[in-house]
């Protein structure tokens, strides 16, 4: 289903990445969760991908018809049962993720800043901004360089380590 770019977006990001079998039963679940989903009786617009076997990103078209507590509530169950079934966490906001040349990786917050203070993370590596509220958002600010990202404020009390690449 389409949803519009202003559609407001939940990202969840995987304490690890799903294998190919996971992800199509997860994929499943989540489709026919977004096909029956509805806001005091009205049917939400709503859509769901997972992307780079990670994040998996739920929409909803909130020009058709909003998302409310109860309806966000029934979402955040589902994701709930999701950990629970597949053996991840889906809230675990201290784990980040980061592009390590072309491939994804996962770190804790405290190996995100040894990292950074060794030289591996630059100033320019790509980080996943998880906060994006719209689809227009995430197609132009989830993988962004860690020097525009909210990383950067949360790491920055020592900069010294964080360069361009190529410095």
């Amino acid at each position: 289903m389409n949803v519009s770019e202003n559609s407001r977006v939940w990202i969840y990001q995987s304490s690890r990445f799903f294998n190919a079998e996971e992800e199509s039963r997860i994929l499943n679940r989540l489709e026919a969760f977004v096909s029956e989903w509805q806001a005091h009786g009205s049917r939400l617009v709503a859509a769901v991908e997972i992307k780079y076997h990670l994040f998996i990103i739920l929409s909803v078209d909130e020009e058709q018809a909003p998302a409310t507590g109860c309806s966000i509530d029934r979402s955040v169950n589902l994701m709930k049962d999701i950990e629970h079934q597949f053996d991840i966490k889906l809230f675990d906001r201290f784990q980040i993720a980061y592009r390590d040349v072309s491939e994804i990786k996962l770190c804790s917050r405290n190996q995100f800043a040894a990292l950074i203070n060794s030289g591996v993370i630059s100033h320019d590596t790509i980080v996943f901004n998880n906060l994006v509220h719209t689809r227009k958002a995430l197609q132009t600010d989830w993988e962004i360089p860690l020097y525009q990202s909210w990383h950067m404020r949360v790491f920055k009390s020592d900069p010294s380590p964080l360069r361009k690449t190529g410095d």
